[in-house]
C-alpha cells in the first residue's frame, strides 16, 4: 500500500496543533463535500482521503503511531511486541549486546517485508488495513435489492445493496481493504449508508408515513382516493364523516424489510382535512343553513 502523507493532504506541518488540524479538516471537507460537487470523481476521492487523514491525526494515539512508523502505524503495537521478543532472544548472546541504530533500521525493514542488510527476510505477517467508505443513497434506490459498482483505493468492486438498508447502517467487504504485509490477509472495507430522502413518505424502521389532504366535503360525505405508494399507486376508501388527523393503514405498503425477502411494513396514511376559503356568498348562506340545521337537531 503506497504511502500517505496525511500532514500535506490537509495542508499542514507536522507541528501542527489539535485546533489547526480540526480547522484544516473543516474547510477542506466542505470544500469537496460531496453534495456541493456533484458527480464530480476527483472531489469526491479527495473528500475521502481528507476524511481519512482526520481520523488518523485528531486522534492523539493514532497520530503518535502515525508520526513514529508512517504507513506502518497501524502494525505499531505487533511491531513492538516483536520487537520486545527479539530483544528478550538477543539478550542471551552478549556477543549481540544492545540493538544499534543499523540493527533496529534493518529489524523494521524485515519485520515490514524488506531485506535487511543481512540479507534475511522476516516471517512475521500482518494484516492490511481496514477502509472505511460512505456511500450516499436515495430512498427511493434501497426499496428494492440492487447492484453497485464502487471504486475504492483505484480498484473497482461490484457489490450487491439489499433492500431495506437504514440509515447509517455498515455493512463488511470482506478481503476489500489495504493488502496485507509479508503475504498477511487483506482489510477488510466497511461501508457506512447515508440515505437522503426526496419522497412524500417519512420512513420509521420497515414502516412509512404519509398524509393526505382531503376536502371538507368528501369528509363529510366520503369517497375514494389515489395514494402513491413505492409500487404503484393504490384506491382507498375515505369513510363518511372522517375527522381531521384519522390514520388509516395500508398493510404490506410499507418498507421492505432488511434481507427478508418478500417481508414489508406498513403504509400509515394520515388524512389533513382542508377547510374552503374565499366562499360565495350563496355558499356562506349554505353553510349557516346547514348550521342552523345542526343547531335544531335536524
Amino acid at each position: 500500500m503506497a504511502f500517505i502523507d496525511y500532514y500535506n493532504i490537509l495542508g499542514l506541518s507536522k507541528n501542527a496543533s489539535e485546533s489547526d488540524i480540526k480547522k484544516a479538516y473543516r474547510k477542506l471537507a466542505r470544500k469537496y463535500h460531496p453534495d456541493l460537487n456533484p458527480n464530480d470523481k476527483k472531489a469526491e476521492q479527495k473528500f475521502k482521503k481528507v476524511n481519512e487523514a482526520h481520523e488518523v491525526l485528531a486522534n492523539p494515539e493514532n497520530r503518535k503511531k502515525y508520526d513514529k512508523y508512517g504507513e506502518h502505524w497501524q502494525h505499531a503495537e505487533d511491531y513492538e511486541k516483536a520487537k520486545q521478543q527479539q530483544s528478550q532472544q538477543k539478550a542471551y548472546s552478549s556477543s549481540y549486546g544492545n540493538y544499534s541504530d543499523d540493527e533496529f533500521s534493518d529489524f523494521f525493514s524485515e519485520m515490514f517485508g524488506g531485506k535487511s542488510s543481512r540479507g534475511s527476510r522476516s516471517q512475521v505477517k500482518f494484516r492490511g488495513q481496514d477502509f472505511n467508505a460512505q456511500l450516499q443513497l436515495d430512498l427511493r434506490e434501497v426499496y428494492s435489492t440492487h447492484k453497485r459498482t464502487l471504486t475504492v483505493n483505484n480498484k473497482k468492486i461490484r457489490i450487491t445493496i439489499p433492500a431495506g438498508v437504514e440509515n447509517g447502517q455498515i455493512i463488511k467487504i470482506k478481503g476489500h481493504g489495504g493488502g496485507g504485509a509479508n503475504g498477511g490477509p487483506n482489510g477488510d472495507l466497511y461501508i457506512e449508508f447515508s440515505i437522503t430522502n426526496s419522497t412524500e413518505f417519512k420512513r420509521d424502521g420497515h414502516n412509512l408515513y404519509v398524509t393526505k389532504d382531503i376536502d371538507l366535503y368528501k369528509a363529510l360525505l366520503g369517497g375514494e382516493l389515489m395514494v402513491d405508494t413505492f409500487d404503484g399507486k393504490v384506491k382507498i376508501s375515505v369513510k363518511p364523516e372522517t375527522q381531521n388527523g384519522t390514520k388509516i393503514k395500508l398493510k404490506g405498503k410499507g418498507f421492505p424489510k432488511y434481507k427478508k425477502e418478500g417481508q414489508f411494513g406498513d403504509l400509515f396514511v394520515n388524512f389533513n382535512v382542508k377547510i374552503p376559503t374565499n366562499l360565495s356568498a350563496k355558499e356562506k348562506e349554505l353553510v349557516k343553513e346547514l348550521s342552523k340545521l345542526r343547531s335544531h337537531g335536524i
